[in-house]
């Protein structure tokens, strides 16, 4: 297999992104996939791909708040999970926020999704039973 390529995602990435949040999106994100929501998270720089062969196959939001760092909207194409591709994202994810200051970082995860909470865990994130997330539609 080729090697997987992770870098900053471009305004020419925004289909491939799309194409895999449409198959490989977590069940819990709600919040709609639109190519306007995709170019503010470029234009950030908080959006991460994973690139194999020249097709997008992965991808990864990290922001920072100037407080702590966010990881969320994980996601790998089914038929290529378990090769490292969203390991090698969180790695990228994690220098831009250490570069940026950051010290902790929060990682969304959908309750219940098993593969998920593994992959997080995986890479050294524990499971936060102290704190609830409450979310508002505007």
């Amino acid at each position: 297999m080729a090697s997987t390529d992770v870098r900053a995602a471009r305004p020419d990435d925004i289909d491939g992104v799309l194409a895999v949040w449409g198959v490989a999106r977590s069940a819990a994100a709600v919040t709609p996939d639109t190519p306007e929501s995709v170019t503010r998270v470029i234009e950030r720089g908080t959006l991460f791909v994973a690139e194999l062969e020249g097709r997008i196959v992965g991808a990864l939001v990290a922001g920072w708040d100037g407080w702590r760092g966010n990881m969320y909207r994980l996601a790998v194409l089914p038929a290529l999970r378990r090769r490292g591709i969203a390991r090698a994202l969180v790695e990228a994810g994690h220098e831009r926020l250490r570069a940026q200051g950051a010290v902790r970082v929060t990682a969304l995860v959908g309750l219940g999704e098993e593969d998920a909470e593994g992959l997080w865990a995986a890479v050294g994130y524990a499971r936060d039973d102290e704190m609830a997330r409450f979310v508002r539609n505007l």
